[in-house]
């Protein structure tokens, strides 16, 4: 084939035309997605800063750093960036082994809008995050929202099939380890000594040696069972932990503003955790983590899972998700179904359709006012469900396998973004790299 390059060879060349990911390269609007998201890469007009300059007419007021600076790098393509998030959730890869493993892919090349091969990184891994971070919440639901509008261009699936949804939630966990109260204390106690030192405060005693063995100790008496000398030591932790709390509480007030600043979060966690009891509520879960939370499910092999309740919804036919969205603050689920299908609407509404028919379980029930007009069917409905309703409810079932796939498949298994907004760009960027997965099947047949 002709290359405007006599070295290199072009990638249309060397791959398969009928590969599932290089049809698919050709059939989504790039375009379309680069005009949508281009304004939040715009670089912005900055104000400047008034200041008092002479000249050989006399003193006058300047405004300096002010307008539109065109220092810096130039940025990355946004094609290649999204396309870089679509494969990392379509084929499960951190970032750093997507970079690497894009370097010697000659279909994710393609797929990326490269025209020759290359065998260096596409860029840093980190870039990645802080192209997620800028994109938000919105800019990730659009990436959704486009793999659903290309199942309907491709004729993979019929416009009036997408009013008809599955609705069901799952728990997206957090990447954090199991919460035991001494695990808690103890990575506590090793935090505020560790800022206590970056801020120059001098402590009398960290019990740095003392918190370990008692670490090590309350892991033996859980393991053997032997509760009271648990407790006992799990008490002596919290006793260390305040007794640091106190005297850094006392010696921060010499430091400067903006350094108390940085250690009252901290110490407020911290104060938290020495403070929390079993029973309580609304506990803190994480150190690092606050906005982690603790939720029953009811299965057998996991009776508590400690993330944020994500709901799903799919197309009932097709199994094509279309509409993903985390929950903070552990919701009933009825309560979380009237924003699901207020998502989907807007994901469907530049194709015409809207949600009519809402299959669920019985953990959405009492709910019909809220979600009006949307008709909802469950089985406590069962007897007056029609004929037709009640093969509907049959496919109720066909949601659990696409949660599975997209936890074990797509990374929702684990998140390890930052806070609540790191949840929720996580679970709609799950949904999506799902989306790809479904529109290669769909090609392949």
């Amino acid at each position: 084939m002709a290359t405007d390059d006599f070295f290199r060879a072009r990638l249309d060349g060397m791959v398969d035309p009928q590969h599932p990911l290089a049809m698919l390269a050709r059939r989504l609007p790039w375009s379309q997605i680069e005009s949508s998201l281009a304004p939040l890469f715009a670089r912005k007009s900055r104000i400047g800063k008034s200041r008092d300059d002479a000249d050989m007419f006399g003193p006058t007021l300047v405004v300096a750093a002010g307008g539109v600076s065109r220092a810096g790098r130039p940025r990355l393509p946004i094609r290649l960036m999204v396309a870089l998030l679509y494969l990392k959730h379509a084929f499960n890869e951190s970032d750093e082994s997507l970079v690497e493993r894009w370097s010697e892919n000659v279909v994710w090349q393609l797929f990326s809008g490269m025209e020759y091969y290359q065998s260096k990184l596409p860029c840093d891994a980190t870039q990645i995050g802080r192209f997620r971070r800028v994109l938000g919440e919105a800019g990730v639901e659009q990436l959704l929202k486009t793999t659903i509008e290309s199942a309907v261009t491709m004729k993979a699936v019929k416009p009036v099939e997408l009013e008809r949804v599955i609705v069901d939630s799952t728990v997206q966990e957090k990447a954090i380890a199991h919460p035991t109260d001494s695990r808690l204390l103890e990575v506590a106690r090793a935090k505020i000594a560790q800022l206590a030192k970056r801020a120059g405060l001098q402590l009398k005693k960290t019990h740095e040696r003392e918190g370990q063995v008692l670490r090590r100790r309350a892991g033996g008496y859980a393991h053997a069972k032997q509760f009271k000398r648990l407790r006992q030591v799990v008490r002596r932790q919290r006793t260390i932990l305040g007794v640091l709390l106190r005297e850094v509480q006392r010696k921060m007030m010499t430091l400067a503003q903006a350094a108390q600043d940085q250690l009252k979060p901290w110490l407020e966690r911290a104060e938290q955790i020495r403070a929390q009891r079993p029973k309580d509520k609304n506990k803190l879960y994480a150190l690092h983590a606050p906005e982690v939370e603790c939720i029953g499910k009811g299965k057998a092999r996991k009776p508590y899972e400690f993330g944020v309740k994500v709901s799903l919804a799919v197309a009932h036919k097709s199994g094509l998700i279309v509409g993903a969205r985390s929950f903070p603050g552990n919701p009933f689920d009825g309560h979380t179904l009237a924003a699901q299908l207020e998502q989907t609407g807007v994901l469907l509404q530049d194709i015409g359709v809207a949600p009519k028919v809402a299959v669920v379980d019985l953990g959405y029930r009492g709910v019909d006012k809220d979600i009006a007009p949307v008709e909802l069917i469950h089985r406590g409905k069962y007897k007056s469900l029609s004929k037709e309703q009640k093969r509907w409810l049959k496919r109720r079932q066909a949601i659990e396998p696409t949660i599975g796939h997209t936890k074990h498949d797509h990374r929702m298994d684990k998140c390890w973004l930052k806070g609540s907004e790191g949840d929720a760009l996580h679970a709609v960027l799950c949904a999506a790299g799902f989306n790809i997965r479904w529109l290669m099947r769909a090609l392949w047949r």
